[in-house]
């Protein structure tokens, strides 16, 4: 019985030494997309440009539900039909250490209107051909593999 007991408490160790060491964060981004190919995306009060909806992924917590918590935060937007994720990235204008998990999601319904507050000031829906100015280059990146590299019907 001890022999499990002192493996289990090293194995706690070296993770602790591993989280102080090499510290990560993990984020979501969610790319809420409709029919007419019009996005959601969010006017920060914190950082300038528009970004598509998303956060930091809580202990304890998945990043699908991260992701749908955020929507619903942010943008008052719930999930109705499984995401589908887009892609695991590294974001290197935050740190060397921070990774990003992006979904789409096509089924979706819209809550109400967001109220502004210090974190949000704006969520809106835009076509894709007429993004806002300030909409970011990795967000109209993003946009470009999704909607360039095959029909939406046909990737969902």
């Amino acid at each position: 019985m001890a022999a499990p007991i002192r493996e289990r408490l090293k194995s706690r160790l070296l993770h602790w030494s591993f989280l102080l060491a090499r510290p990560m964060t993990l984020g979501v981004r969610a790319i809420v997309a409709d029919a007419d190919e019009r996005v959601l995306l969010v006017r920060h009060g914190y950082v300038s440009g528009w970004h598509f909806p998303g956060g930091g992924v809580e202990p304890g917590e998945t990043c699908a539900e991260a992701m749908a918590r955020e929507l619903e935060e942010e943008a008052m937007v719930a999930i109705d039909g499984p995401p589908m994720l887009h892609g695991l990235f590294l974001n290197t204008q935050s740190s060397r250490r921070d990774h990003v998990a992006v979904y789409l999601v096509q089924t979706f319904r819209v809550l109400g209107e967001r109220a502004p507050d210090l974190e949000i000031k704006e969520a809106r829906f835009f076509p894709r051909s007429a993004l806002p100015d300030g909409a970011t280059r990795a967000t109209r990146a993003r946009l470009a593999e999704i909607f360039d590299s095959a029909p939406l019907s046909g990737r969902w």
